[in-house]
């Protein structure tokens, strides 16, 4: 048997059964991951993973065991695991131990979950490839010369690739669905506080959230569980209780917006997203066509709102405080320095942009501008759930545009590379709930399937995207 292709519900019978350890299956993906060449992790971590393995089996042994417990997972590396290394994949943090434990991770460690190492990435999460990682792009499982998309690149990668059993990446703008998508995978963005940011990098703060990536919803559905909920630590996080409710497609109203099927759309994806959309209307589902006027200014406004708290939130990476540090003669040529040195070129980059618009005489234009249309797309959601006449239960929409696109094709126009954002950035402007699932292939490239709901109707999401699971394979 091969341990490393199982789901987490069979992996959970596996052990449950005593057909194998925790430590055999911890051994089997560590095995594994030394032997790729997908650049998925950046470190592995097998002492701990090794001994939490060991502990695991002690527990499954007594019969007082979780859903998760010996299960082995990774974590992208912008969430802090006390004790590890945690660079952001950044030259800023190449040498940064995390001094703490992230929310996730102390209720992973509850669960009695086995960590077997810190996942590749855009440099503080910041790019759509995974290409900007200080540390070398991630490959995609289904053809080496693709990117696996960004920027939880590695936390996909590796589920994909059968390195881990289940991993956990953050989204600020389409980190978790667009690799997801790319890679063939499932992967989550929760509502804008379920689980807490505690212990993560900040990138957006008013955008990150963290959550899972699975083989399939069912797994995504049991690592959310495990991780979601009020935390002391972070005051944007929700008192949330997630129940598993089951939804039918029969009857439900799916909305699919006009402005998601336009010009620049692959055909090929158009396709096999239009043949989604109809196998759950044969399945008894109605579809709504609904407008979202405002999403044609989201990538616009995006980039600018990201920018702006990107700079605010980066700059404690001064070389003084903490990270690296380049001796100079003065305090400015420190911070210049240190940070020439530190940043890479995107997020030097969106730094820059940042800071500009939130400067003395540009903030108005900028900044509250773009704060003004955020509240527009936010209410075109609210009218499209709540509303409107023809008020949805859920939006099936692409995830990206395009499938995955060669390593280095579009590293020169950074603006063609932005677009491929252009349907996941509305979800995080306005706070709501995300799926990416896979929904057919273009030759050997997976298509993602979006389905967006309503804030904290995680459950809904959940329950389609598991019939609708049923429907596409």
């Amino acid at each position: 048997m091969d341990l490393t292709n199982l789901t987490i519900e069979k992996t959970h019978e596996g052990l449950k059964n005593k057909e194998f350890s925790s430590k055999e299956l911890t051994l089997a993906y560590l095995n594994k991951i030394k032997k790729s060449d997908l650049n998925s992790f950046l470190s592995i971590t097998e002492d701990l993973a090794l001994q939490q393995a060991e502990d695991a089996d002690k527990k499954i042994s007594s019969g007082n065991f979780e859903k998760l417990t010996g299960i082995p997972c990774a974590i992208k590396d912008a969430i802090m695991v006390e004790g590890y290394k945690c660079t952001a994949a950044s030259k800023m943090l190449e040498n940064y131990v995390a001094p703490y434990d992230a929310t996730v991770i102390k209720r992973l460690k509850e669960q009695g979950t086995v960590i077997l190492g810190k996942t590749n990435l855009d440099e503080f999460a910041m790019g759509g490839s995974g290409e900007n990682s200080a540390f070398g792009v991630t490959k995609n499982p289904h053809d080496k010369t693709r990117v696996a998309g960004g920027s939880s690149s590695g936390s996909a990668a590796s589920v994909a690739a059968q390195e881990t059993c289940y991993s956990l990446g953050s989204d600020t703008g389409g980190s978790i669905r667009l690799p997801s998508s790319f890679c063939g995978v499932t992967g989550l963005k929760p509502t804008y506080g379920a689980v807490s940011r505690y212990g993560l990098i900040a990138f957006g703060s008013s955008l990150d959230q963290i959550g899972p990536i699975a083989r399939n919803v069912k797994d995504v559905e049991t690592i959310f569980s495990a991780i979601c909920g009020k935390d002391k630590m972070d005051a944007t996080s929700q008192n949330y209780n997630f129940e598993e409710k089951d939804f039918s497609l029969k009857g439900l109203k799916i909305g699919v917006p006009k402005e998601y099927f336009v010009k620049g759309i692959d055909p090929n994806v158009e396709k096999i997203i239009r043949s989604a959309i109809k196998k759950a209307e044969d399945a008894g589902a109605e579809i709504v066509g609904i407008s979202l006027p405002g999403v044609e200014y989201a990538l616009a406004c995006y980039y600018i709102i990201a920018p702006c708290e990107a700079s605010a939130n980066l700059a404690r990476f001064d070389g003084i405080r903490y990270g690296l540090s380049k001796s100079a003669e003065n305090l400015l040529d420190t911070y210049l320095k240190s940070k020439g040195h530190g940043f890479g070129q995107e997020v030097k980059r969106r730094i820059m942009i940042g800071t500009y618009a939130l400067s003395s005489g540009y903030y108005d234009a900028y900044y509250k501008k773009a704060q003004e249309v955020r509240e527009l797309i936010r209410q075109d959601f609210v009218k499209a759930f709540e509303l409107s006449a023809k008020a949805v239960d859920l939006i099936f929409c692409p995830v990206s545009p395009v499938p995955a696109i060669k390593i280095g094709e579009k590293t020169d126009d950074v603006l063609s590379m932005y677009l491929m954002d252009i349907y996941t950035v509305s979800v995080n402007l306005a706070g709501l709930p995300a799926i990416s699932m896979p929904a057919g292939k273009i030759g050997n490239l997976p298509v993602g399937l979006q389905i967006i709901g309503n804030h904290f109707q995680e459950n809904k999401i959940l329950s389609i995207a598991s019939k609708m699971e049923k429907l596409l394979n």
